[in-house]
């Protein structure tokens, strides 16, 4: 039940402000199902990858999708996957917990100040 919820809140903030994996389904993955970082990151991958495809059908129904920039910006995305999973699987997982804490309290402060 838990997990069906999670994937709720992901989809909802997925599609409302383009949010969803590591912001959303990570954390609560963590907090809530006390998952470990890499199978939370991992499980979060997966998940988005069914959210986005739902959500790209949405959003080209209404006219919303640029298909060359969303391939300018998905094309690298997906070839940097390869690297980051190799670095996060020889990293301790307390320092992925402590560097995902960084990036989300570093995104936080700059939706802020912005």
């Amino acid at each position: 039940m838990r997990l069906v919820l999670i994937g709720l809140v992901a989809g909802f903030f997925s599609a409302l402000f383009g949010v969803g994996g590591g912001v959303v389904i990570v954390p609560l993955l963590l907090l809530f199902c006390g998952w470990q970082a890499r199978a939370a990151a991992a499980t979060s991958l997966a998940a988005i990858g069914i959210t986005a495809v739902s959500g790209v059908i949405a959003y080209t129904l209404h006219g919303d999708v640029r298909v060359g920039y969303a391939a300018l910006v998905g094309v690298p995305a997906a070839v940097s996957v390869a690297g980051a999973t190799a670095l996060q699987q020889r990293l301790r997982i307390h320092t992925i917990e402590l560097l995902f804490a960084a990036f989300l309290l570093g995104v936080a402060v700059w939706l802020f100040v912005k």
